[in-house]
C-alpha cells in the first residue's frame, strides 16, 4: 500500500503541469463529462472539475486506488466518482471526453492501438478523446525529455515507448478518429486530442 501510495504522488507531481494547462485551454465547454483512464490520484480530473464547474467526470482506475483517489478528488467530490476497471479486459466508461495522460507509452503498439479503439467505441458521436504525455517532437531532434522517456519506457517494460504527436495522429486516424489537434502543454508535455 505504501509503494502504491507513493507511486500515486509521483503520478500527480507528473501530471500537475499539463493539467493545469489542459483545464484550461481544451474546450470543455463544448461537453459534459469526462472520464479520466488510469486516474491514478485524480490530479488532471480535480484539476478540471475544479476550473470547469459545469462538468461531471469519473476516475477510472484499478480497484486498489479508490482510497487514494476519494481523498484526493474531495473538494470535487459532488460532481465526481470512482469507477474500478481493467481497460485490458473490460470495456471504457462511457463520457464525452476520455483521457489518457502517461498512459499509452506504457504498452507496445498493438495495445496502443486497442486502447484507442476501445475509446472510439465508448465515445458518442461528437465526443473527444485526449492523449497526454511527453510527446516527442516529430523530427525525433528536440523534445530530449521525451526522448529519454522513451528510452525509459524500453527499459522498464516489455513493450512500452513514446512516440511522436505525428505517431499519434496517425493511430488516432486508423482508429476512426478526425480532426486531430497539438498543443504544447508546459515542460516537455504536449497533447493531442481529436473527435469522433
Amino acid at each position: 500500500p505504501e509503494r502504491l501510495y507513493d507511486f500515486q504522488r509521483a503520478m500527480t507531481g507528473l501530471s500537475l503541469p499539463g493539467a493545469h494547462v489542459i483545464a484550461e485551454v481544451f474546450p470543455w465547454q463544448r461537453w459534459k463529462t469526462v472520464a479520466d483512464i488510469g486516474t491514478a490520484q485524480g490530479a488532471l480530473l480535480r484539476t478540471v472539475l475544479e476550473t470547469n464547474p459545469h462538468l461531471h467526470g469519473i476516475g477510472y482506475d484499478l480497484a486498489p486506488v479508490e482510497p487514494i483517489f476519494t481523498d484526493y478528488i474531495a473538494p470535487v467530490a459532488d460532481r465526481s466518482g470512482f469507477r474500478a476497471g481493467d481497460f485490458f479486459t473490460e470495456e471504457l466508461p462511457e463520457a464525452d471526453v476520455l483521457v489518457f495522460g502517461h498512459i499509452l507509452h506504457d504498452w507496445d503498439l498493438d495495445t496502443k492501438r486497442m486502447l484507442l479503439e476501445k475509446a472510439y467505441r465508448a465515445l458518442p458521436e461528437g465526443g473527444a478523446i485526449l492523449v497526454y504525455e511527453s510527446l516527442i517532437d516529430d523530427d525525433r531532434r528536440t523534445n530530449l525529455p521525451g526522448l529519454l522517456m522513451s528510452l525509459n519506457m524500453l527499459i522498464e517494460t516489455p513493450g512500452g515507448f513514446d512516440y511522436t504527436a505525428a505517431d499519434l495522429r496517425g493511430w488516432l486516424a486508423d482508429a476512426g478518429f478526425r480532426d486531430p489537434q497539438t498543443e504544447h502543454l508546459a515542460g516537455p508535455e504536449s497533447m493531442v486530442w481529436a473527435i469522433k
